[in-house]
């Protein structure tokens, strides 16, 4: 039921928005459950920010739906009007490298992002683990109070339940792959 009203709308703002108010989630338990503010999750489902994907799974944990839900569901939205399917935030783009992982645990991306930008807004978390696999570039992936710098060939694997961040150091686009763990 939730799933047919989400499918018809090719937002991931609105999704989250339609899921929320059918499954009666006020916005201040999902504010709760993810650590975000209410504004910006209301910017979210706006349309006005598009979230990474950390953000992503804890609104989906959130509302306790499928994590590769909302993914899913924009990959095949955008596939459909013949692009490359790479999702973007306000900094950076992701490409899925696992589109068919949705009831999986396991999930990768390719993260390319704009020189000298950073996530906006708060750290992210999530339970399980990450992995940082850095292909080109300089960034720092801030994980609580530590920041670990990492160049072209560097890799990190952090517990992904700490707030973590990531920037882009560097004068030039940074390329990753990261790898997410969910139990």
């Amino acid at each position: 039921m939730v799933k047919k009203k989400a499918d018809s709308i090719v937002g991931i703002g609105k999704k989250i928005q339609i899921i929320r108010t059918e499954k009666k989630v006020a916005l201040d338990r999902v504010a709760n459950e993810t650590g975000f503010s209410i504004d910006y999750l209301k910017e979210i489902e706006a349309g006005s920010v598009f979230p990474p994907v950390g953000a992503l799974l804890q609104i989906a944990k959130a509302l306790e739906i499928d994590s590769g839900f909302f993914l899913r569901e924009q990959e095949s939205a955008l596939k459909k009007r013949s692009k490359d399917y790479i999702k973007r935030t306000e900094n950076y783009a992701y490409t899925t490298l696992t589109p068919e992982a949705e009831n999986k645990h396991l999930k990768a991306f390719k993260i390319t992002i704009e020189p000298l930008q950073e996530h906006k807004g708060v750290g992210y978390h999530h339970e399980g683990e990450e992995f940082v696999y850095v292909l080109k570039g300089k960034v720092e992936v801030i994980v609580g109070e530590h920041i670990n710098k990492l160049s072209e060939g560097d890799s990190l694997h952090f517990n992904s339940g700490i707030r973590h961040m990531l920037r882009n150091a560097g004068k030039e686009l940074a390329e990753l792959i990261v790898v997410i763990y969910g139990p």
